[in-house]
């Protein structure tokens, strides 16, 4: 605990591409978060049993447990994490994939590519949010 309270949790970042989840971190970190990673929702909500997260970004597209269905999983739960829901689109567009995991729960989304500046805008209200 520092003088100002109570750390915050970590964000859990689910991204199954290694390098776009490095980068991510990295920015998040040089931010001030505490950063968590995961490649596919199995391993997040394998992460968030041990280690709960103030807010979830999570990939749609992904193997082993996509993004919809580790928002939806996360919904469950009335104290669970915030969530930002971030796609590049695949077989539909992203535009389809983010209006999806609005309905399922997700608290804001991002479409792929986004810079910096808008990715920890994002993050610094959903933050603040809760």
């Amino acid at each position: 605990m520092n003088a100002e309270g109570p750390e915050p949790a970590p964000i859990l970042l689910v991204e199954d591409e290694a390098g776009l989840r490095h980068i991510m971190a990295m920015l998040l970190s040089q931010a001030g978060f505490r950063v968590v990673e995961a490649g596919n929702g199995a391993e997040a909500l394998r992460l968030l049993k041990a280690t709960p997260a103030s807010l979830v970004i999570t990939d749609i597209v992904m193997p082993d447990m996509e993004g919809m269905e580790l928002i939806r999983k996360l919904r469950q739960s009335p104290s669970g994490p915030r969530i930002l829901a971030i796609s590049g689109g695949g077989v539909i567009t992203s535009g389809d994939y983010l209006h999806a995991a609005r309905l399922l729960g997700a608290d804001a989304v991002l479409a792929k590519p986004f810079n910096k500046a808008t990715l920890l805008s994002a993050v610094r209200d959903l933050i603040q949010k809760a």
